[in-house]
């Protein structure tokens, strides 16, 4: 295998997991940060991280030692002999897996693949993807043999967007590699940055399915506090008050109930899914969570109606304020944002909906989801939604957004004052 010394890394890759590897490793070796969007490149250049996953003085500190250059030409990185590949890998609209981003990285690879080099995932993906459809495209566009003229490992990302505490070298890290040998090198090569610690595998398999069900868990236990909401709407018992209570018993786990979105968990439940479909079994614990949570969006919606009808106001032509449009709070990521199933919902009632969001980039929302954020609020609202929880919200007068007494306050993150809303999730 390569020896440290002679190890010249490249990034695939540089959004929230790419480039705090990229910093991360550039202490220790020469990292070549590659992506195809020239724009994101440009930034990063300008040392400015859009995805705020790495501080300024960080980015320029890297860049400055000569240690991590950035580049969105795919020669840049012909000369790299260990390339870890951290692009996307979401769902289609029919909620199976779509490979495009990591099928044509694949394809990229190969053409610069060189004998004795190694190739290593860190994309969600189901269980044997890697081995199966990755794996074959690096072969036939570099017409090298894999295991024997070049080597993969799979280490599963565990970046959490926009915390501050738990961040990449303070999470142990899962690695695997194709053969023993590589499995070491890729573990030794993780080891040298991770202070937490790494944990190797048996088989890169294993290291994909320990990433699905980390998500896939957190997703039905987040389904089940989520029902649990519905049913206790039906009962007209705040169901926090009834988390908050259970959860004097040591051994209870305190989810929270909410929209469950984002690149992790709203997506990679359905990449577990799919494959075990193919393998003939229907998932059925997984599915029923992933529809339960897929529906929250559409419940809020109606919930809000039924409170502007119960004030007596008129829902159709009512205006509507939603506040953040993030998939979770101090976060600018709005990846599989479920916030946009309430602002579909509330449209179809004939409600004018506003949406306001100070982490969100305006022009990325807008070419996404086809909102067009308010830069400022200068108005009053029938009907205003706390749906992502930024501390910013928290300075707000509530009383100066209401159009009048009849306007409805509805908290999705039981994160506001309960003197001052109708009811929360």
């Amino acid at each position: 295998m390569i020896s440290s010394s002679d190890i010249k890394i490249a990034i695939v890759g540089l959004g929230y997991v790419g480039l705090p590897l990229a910093v991360a490793f550039s202490s220790n070796y020469s990292v070549l940060g590659f992506d195809i969007n020239r724009e994101r490149i440009s930034q990063l250049t300008d040392n400015i991280d859009a995805t705020k996953e790495i501080d300024q003085e960080d980015l320029i500190a890297a860049v400055s030692n000569n240690r991590l250059s950035l580049n969105h030409d795919l020669s840049a990185i012909k000369d790299a002999n260990v390339f870890i590949v951290t692009v996307p890998t979401p769902i289609d609209r029919f909620k199976k897996p779509n490979l495009t981003p990591l099928i044509q990285a694949s394809e990229m690879l190969g053409s610069v693949l060189k004998k004795g080099d190694v190739v290593i995932y860190e994309s969600t993906v189901y269980p044997g993807c890697t081995e199966e459809e990755c794996v074959p495209v690096l072969e036939r566009h570099s017409d090298l043999v894999f295991n024997q003229d070049f080597f993969v490992g799979y280490s599963p990302e565990r970046i959490n967007p926009g915390d501050r505490v738990n961040t990449l070298t303070k999470i142990k890290k899962v690695t695997s590699g194709s053969t023993p040998k590589t499995a070491e090198f890729v573990d030794n090569l993780y080891a040298s940055i991770i202070d937490a610690g790494t944990h190797k595998a048996p088989s890169i398999k294993v290291a994909e399915a320990s990433k699905a069900i980390e998500n896939a868990q957190r997703d039905v236990n987040i389904s089940f506090v989520n029902e649990l909401a519905l049913i206790f709407d039906k009962m007209n018992i705040d169901t926090n008050d009834v988390i908050e209570a259970a959860g004097t018993k040591w051994n209870f786990l305190k989810f929270k109930p909410g929209l469950v979105g984002g690149h992790c968990i709203g997506v990679d439940p359905y990449y577990l899914a799919h494959k075990a479909q193919v393998l003939g079994y229907h998932p059925e614990v997984i599915l029923s969570g992933r529809k339960v949570n897929d529906n929250m969006g559409m419940f809020i919606a109606n919930k809000v109606v039924k409170l502007l009808i119960n004030k007596g106001n008129n829902v159709k032509n009512s205006k509507a304020l939603i506040l953040g449009v993030t998939f979770k709070e101090n976060c600018p990521d709005i990846r599989n944002s479920r916030v946009i199933d309430i602002y579909t919902e509330l449209q179809q009632f004939g409600v004018a909906v506003s949406v306001y969001d100070p982490h969100a980039n305006k022009s990325e929302v807008f070419r996404e989801y086809g909102i067009d954020l308010l830069e400022t609020i200068d108005d009053t609202f029938d009907a205003i939604i706390l749906a992502v929880g930024h501390s910013e919200f928290l300075q707000l007068d509530f009383g100066m957004l209401k159009q009048d007494e009849s306007s409805v306050i509805f908290d999705t993150k039981a994160f506001l004052d309960r003197k001052i809303i109708d009811a929360r999730l």
